[in-house]
């Protein structure tokens, strides 16, 4: 996998699309990832946690990162996120991963067994990082044991460092866990540490943080801009995880896609899971509107919603001479012009986030 030098920056946790019998729609993959990439991204993650990559078999994976492929997607502009729990299986969704010349690998632990140590642990991943080989670069490992029951220590972190320079390059903490994300900050400040709860965002760039995979990036990249790039809070974000997480997380992340781009089709998910309820879906659409002032318009590529609120808050002047876009902005100017707020103190009493 290609190395980048420059800092990693802001990538979405992409939902994945499927048609009604649980296919996966590999156009409207392709096109939401150049949504993604279009509105702020700096990369996209497939199959992670909120794409439902536990369930789609090797040769969907290798489908649709045949169909980003076939839209001109780059693979140095995609993060593969391996979900297995054998070495083999693992390796050979990594192997796959390295093919497509993607950005980095993201490794979690295996999901199936509970209780491991982390000489267990340590074991499971130089089996795997030693069978990929030259395949094996740009790894960032996952921590989410909200969802492997699973978690990876400050200090095997550490060990799988030393174990591997220059394959392990990064961590995902989805842990939840504001004091483990510090220790795991003040620790291993060689690594890019990305902070999977966006309500910690800001002040785990603040502490060196180099950016966030998020699923809320597959809905409002633009208000995520300032947290992952400059460490400058929102309010905004912190309520509406809040709100994400009354429900089961990936069905609400896929109602809020459809509520953005007016795309039904979105809120389809694959057994075992459930699609979000009218009702649930109906909230936690008027729930992003009041807090972003705005309309789940279809956004056409290049462009993104900016609320007058946002404008006015961070130019401090009208912006009326703005050229009229609709209530929509190119990309560049949208970021530049993107509310900043003051960040808040995190509480420890925050439910834990499970679906980065």
């Amino acid at each position: 996998m290609p190395e980048t030098s420059s800092r990693f920056g802001l990538s979405a946790a992409m939902t994945t699309p499927f048609r009604p019998d649980g296919a996966i729609d590999f156009g409207r993959f392709a096109r939401h990832a150049r949504w993604c990439l279009d509105n702020g991204c700096s990369s996209v993650t497939a199959f992670g946690t909120t794409g439902e990559g536990a369930s789609i078999d090797i040769a969907g994976r290798q489908q649709a990162l045949d169909a980003l492929a076939g839209a001109g997607i780059d693979g140095k502009d995609v993060v593969v996120c391996a979900a297995a729990a054998s070495v083999e299986e693992t390796v050979a969704q990594g192997r796959m991963a390295a093919g497509f010349g993607s950005r980095s690998l993201l490794l979690p632990p295996p999901f199936y067994f509970k209780g491991i140590s982390d000489e267990g642990l340590f074991f499971w991943f130089s089996q795997v990082l030693e069978k990929l080989g030259a395949a094996a670069g740009g790894v960032i490992l996952y921590n989410i044991p909200s969802v492997t029951a699973v978690a990876l220590s400050v200090e095997l972190v550490g060990r799988l460092r030393h174990a591997f320079p220059g394959v392990v390059t990064g961590v995902k903490d989805s842990s939840g866990d504001w004091g483990y994300t510090q220790k795991l900050l003040a620790a291993h400040k060689d690594l890019a540490i990305l902070i999977g709860d966006e309500r910690y965002l800001a002040e785990g760039v603040r502490l060196g943080g180099e950016g966030a995979i998020s699923g809320l990036a597959n809905v409002c990249p633009q208000f995520l801009l300032p947290l992952a790039q400059d460490g400058r809070g929102d309010e905004r974000i912190n309520s509406l995880v809040d709100e994400v997480l009354r429900y089961p997380v990936v069905p609400a992340v896929k109602a809020l896609v459809a509520h953005r781009s007016g795309d039904r089709t979105w809120r389809n998910v694959r057994a075992p899971l459930m699609a979000t309820g009218e009702t649930e879906a109906s909230r936690l659409s008027s729930v992003f509107d009041r807090l972003f002032a705005t309309r789940a318009d279809r956004l056409e590529p290049g462009l993104l919603l900016v609320d007058p609120q946002s404008l006015a808050q961070a130019s401090g002047a009208c912006r009326s001479n703005l050229p009229c876009t609709g209530g929509r902005l190119p990309v560049a100017e949208a970021q530049a012009s993107t509310s900043i707020h003051a960040p808040s103190p995190h509480s420890t009493t925050k439910p834990r986030c499970e679906w980065h």
